[in-house]
């Protein structure tokens, strides 16, 4: 009888491993070395899919040619071998020898990718957030159900088990009832400049497929890459970008496991004028009706001296800069400044348990669930990742949504909710630290307040949200429909 490669793999990591004879690293090879990854997206993350998964990779793909081609370079000095280059997506997708892809591309271009990708039978593994939209994050989860893809959002908390013992303790009950979690994303972001004609795009860059199915438009930024984060045709924020991360956190102690049933924003961008238009300071508030779960965006240093040294001079809350902290009723716990650790503290802040496991490998945890085709063993499942995202999402649409008030009457509207109030307070003090004026004129945006059914993921009664939920998309860049069940049977 013969034996193909993948079997004699897995019977040989089985009988080693059952012998005690095989280590985390050789376990993951012996399971997962014949898995023939192609990354997509080559700068920022993409430099860490391609080293996370170096051995597997086998081609590689990006819109900008000195990047694809730098990449490539860089890969055969490193691995001492060669790997395929293709500029196109589309085209390594159609490669049958490719079983699996990882997306590190632009927000904009994750659920088109994610989607053909699922299609065409690849499983994937996608950059947080794991769309651009709601509407294109639930074709993501859709997208898996039907073809049956093992897909992982890149939410690398997820695999911490400090955190996920932190979970596990806040479940048993040991602080009591959960009143009401905040995540913080408060991170130096300067003012990315504002040009007085358009960028001009580099020949080496297929500007077409780069912008894919948002619109084609002018640049008036110095530089299309990372700095697209800043702008809403095709990023999130930071609230999508880093604070995506920390959303995660919270939303995974609070134990939410659906979209919010109402949002409201509070914020904007100041402090600088530029080309970006989300938000640098921004609180998100989500009305759940078990705790309501805050979250704050802080681009901006603790004071106008502080931006001589952003980088050292950020806020923080509870002693966290970019965490989450869930409060019960007997104390609470933060987690999420490192996935190495989480800690719990009773209500006069005495430490009550510490967390200090070294966290799982997210790229080795996806691997492993591919050679098994079990989704059951991801850390960060699909679902998980559009619930975090679409969160994020929300609070976009409430701020594109509001206009700018004044202050005094935005504290009255808050007034009589004390946690939000409590946040707005903070945040006011902290633009005034900054010398922007937010008390003789009308800066800071208020928000849509806004109703959604967690059921169907659609807003309530409000056609200009729903159209921010699902945007008009760009042909031939079309995300297909793949709505077909109630959002509650498709988390299954």
């Amino acid at each position: 009888m013969s034996v193909s490669r993948r079997q004699f793999i897995a019977s040989t990591a089985t009988t080693a491993a059952s012998l005690g004879l095989m280590g985390l690293s050789s376990a993951r090879g012996a399971e997962t070395a014949d898995i023939r990854i192609g990354v997509i997206g080559l700068r920022g993350r993409g430099k860490s899919h391609l080293d996370g998964f170096g051995n597997n990779v086998v081609a590689i793909c990006d819109v900008d040619e000195e990047v694809l081609n730098d990449s490539a370079a860089k890969f055969q000095e490193k691995h001492g071998r060669n790997v395929d280059t293709l500029g196109d997506y589309r085209r390594l997708l159609e490669r049958k020898d490719i079983d699996a892809v990882s997306i590190a591309t632009p927000n904009h271009t994750h659920a088109l990718i994610a989607v053909a990708a699922a299609q065409a039978g690849k499983d994937v593994y996608c950059e947080k957030p794991i769309a651009h939209n709601i509407w294109e994050s639930r074709q993501v989860v859709q997208a898996a159900r039907k073809y049956d893809r093992i897909i992982q959002c890149g939410t690398q908390a997820r695999s911490s088990r400090s955190i996920q013992g932190a979970v596990d303790y806040l479940r048993s009950g040991n602080l009591g009832k959960v009143r009401y979690a905040v995540g913080t994303c408060y991170k130096p972001r300067p003012s990315i400049g504002k040009l007085d004609q358009p960028l001009k795009i580099p020949s080496s860059i297929d500007y077409d497929l780069w912008c894919g199915p948002v619109e084609m438009k002018e640049i008036y930024r110095p530089h299309l890459h990372y700095d697209w984060h800043w702008d809403f045709n095709t990023g999130n924020g930071d609230m999508g970008n880093q604070g995506i991360h920390q959303m995660d956190v919270a939303r995974w102690l609070m134990g939410a496991n659906a979209l919010a049933p109402r949002v409201l924003s509070i914020g904007g961008r100041l402090g600088y004028d530029d080309a970006g238009d989300t938000p640098n300071s921004q609180i998100a508030y989500y009305d759940y009706p078990e705790a309501p779960l805050i979250f704050e965006t802080r681009g901006l240093p603790h004071s106008k001296a502080g931006q001589k040294n952003w980088g050292a001079s950020m806020d923080k809350y509870r002693g966290m800069q970019i965490a989450a902290a869930v409060q019960c009723e007997d104390g609470f716990v933060v987690a999420g400044s490192s996935y190495n650790s989480a800690i719990a503290y009773d209500n006069d802040g005495n430490v009550v348990k510490k967390w200090n496991d070294r966290s799982e490998s997210h790229f080795d945890n996806w691997l492993k669930a591919v050679a098994n085709h079990d989704r059951s063993q991801l850390n960060a499942e699909i679902q998980e990742g559009h619930l975090s995202s679409s969160l994020c999402f929300m609070g976009s649409i409430s701020h594109q949504l509001g206009s700018e008030k004044p202050t005094a009457e935005i504290a009255e509207m808050v007034a009589g909710r004390e946690l939000l109030a409590n946040s707005f307070d903070r945040m006011a003090s902290h633009l005034r630290a900054n010398d922007v004026d937010i008390d003789t004129k009308d800066a800071i945006t208020l928000g849509a307040t806004l109703e959604l059914d967690p059921a169907t993921e659609l807003f309530v009664d409000n056609d200009a949200a729903n159209a921010l939920r699902s945007p008009k998309q760009r042909a031939p860049f079309i995300v297909p429909n793949l709505e077909s069940v109630d959002t509650r049977t498709a988390a299954s």
